[in-house]
């Protein structure tokens, strides 16, 4: 009696059923409820939220890594030019 050189390939019950997805709504903070956001066919951002809102909140809840190192690196450069005019 041959084996079916395929029968590995055939849906085996003790093989794990990928979960579907279900799409629930993320946790969010409450200023930014009923946000949304989706791209277009054409490439276009198109979302619920007013940008200049969007950026408000932005501003408020969340540090800009890029701006605060160049906060650091100024006041080191500031702290070394006046350590070095003391002499």
């Amino acid at each position: 009696m041959e084996k079916n050189p395929l029968s590995c390939l055939q849906n085996n019950s003790n093989m794990s059923k990928k979960k579907k997805n279900t799409e629930k709504d993320p946790k969010v903070h409450e200023e930014l409820k009923g946000f949304d956001i989706k791209i277009n066919e054409f490439g276009e951002i198109t979302s619920s939220l007013n940008v200049d809102k969007l950026n408000k909140f932005l501003d408020e809840n969340v540090e800009d890594k890029k701006l605060m190192e160049k906060y650091e690196k100024e006041r080191k450069d500031s702290a070394d030019n006046s350590s070095t005019d003391d002499q």
